[in-house]
């Protein structure tokens, strides 16, 4: 028995937040935004919206795509760092919730940007166990409720969205997900964090007054780092799995930085007509980024069935993974 991504969906909020309304309220520029992340625009919930709205609205979509009945789905996983509580219930719980599905198992991951592709590596293993058959995945965001908007090294590179994916067991060896390696590195955890709201440094008044429930990062670190582990995992997963890179139909990288899509594609010989480009128009939706710039190539006509695509992503923590799916879907 194989796991196989049998569809894909994605949700957007309609507010557009562009880099010119950036430069009424903080000291940046279209040119300097663009120049140094390769992002115009990125899409910012609703105030009422909350991220289980958004991740709900995409797990529909790709529920109704697949074909599937949501009775039969047995689990729900959701990776986020925004989720619409602290502690509990999950998103994953609140999902379920809002799509109608029942007494299945349904939880959360915390992987950060490099959440979507952790989930797809639990999901193989659930079903080539024999554990499940139909498991819903949602990466969803409201990471505008995270960002200090006066920030300008942060605020700048955000946005909101879920994406959700089904997996179903097949017996079609052709319609898999081949492999998945995922990985991380504590060691650069102070390099991209969320310092406050959690047991260290708990939702008090002082903490709050120094804004620690905002991200924090270190621009330049993380960069050097990111492009150094994207491009290294990708050449491991492709040899362990005897490929090479123009083996791959579709490269569907994490939405981060222009600049660092653009560093690891060319490290990797990836043309950019096989290249999925998504940072432009949303920025980076951390646990979102994946399943919506696959939904964007599907949407376009670019991913059809039993292409294969390499997945890549580096987050918080650190994390990265890297993934080799074939589209199952039609």
């Amino acid at each position: 028995m194989y796991a196989s991504l049998k569809s894909i969906g994605s949700y957007v909020p309609e507010k557009i937040l562009t880099n010119k309304d950036f430069e009424k309220f903080i000291d940046t520029s279209d040119e300097w935004i663009v120049q140094r992340t390769g992002i115009k625009e990125r899409r910012i919930a609703a105030d009422d919206q909350a991220t289980s709205d958004m991740g709900a609205l995409a797990a529909q979509k790709a529920i109704e795509r697949a074909g599937i009945d949501k009775n039969d789905i047995d689990l729900v996983m959701c990776a986020t760092l925004s989720p619409d509580h602290l502690c509990m219930p999950s998103t994953a719980c609140l999902i379920s919730d809002k799509v109608g599905i029942r007494n299945a198992m349904a939880f959360d991951i915390s992987a950060a940007c490099s959440g979507f592709v952790y989930m797809l590596s639990m999901a193989k293993a659930f079903i080539e166990s024999g554990a499940k058959k139909n498991i819903l995945l949602v990466g969803a965001e409201k990471i505008s409720s995270l960002v200090d908007y006066t920030d300008r090294g942060t605020c700048i590179l955000f946005g909101d969205g879920a994406g959700a994916a089904i997996i179903s067991a097949t017996e079609d060896k052709n319609e898999a997900i081949i492999d998945v390696h995922a990985s991380a590195d504590g060691k650069y955890s102070d390099l991209l964090i969320t310092p406050g709201c959690g047991s260290k440094y708990p939702c008090r008044a002082e903490n709050v007054k120094d804004k620690l429930q905002y991200i924090k990062m270190a621009g330049n670190e993380v960069f050097k780092v990111a492009v150094r582990t994207l491009t290294k995992d990708v050449v491991d997963i492709l040899k362990t799995n005897n490929l090479k890179s123009e083996d791959v139909d579709i490269f569907i990288p994490h939405q981060a930085n222009l600049r660092i899509i653009e560093a690891v594609r060319n490290k990797l010989n990836f043309p950019t007509e096989k290249t999925v480009f998504t940072v432009a128009k949303y920025g980076n939706t951390s646990a979102a980024s994946i399943p919506m710039a696959i939904n964007d190539a599907y949407e376009e006509g670019r991913l059809k069935k039993g292409d294969l695509m390499l997945l890549d992503t580096f987050g918080g923590g650190f994390t990265w993974a890297s993934a080799l799916v074939k589209f199952g879907g039609n």
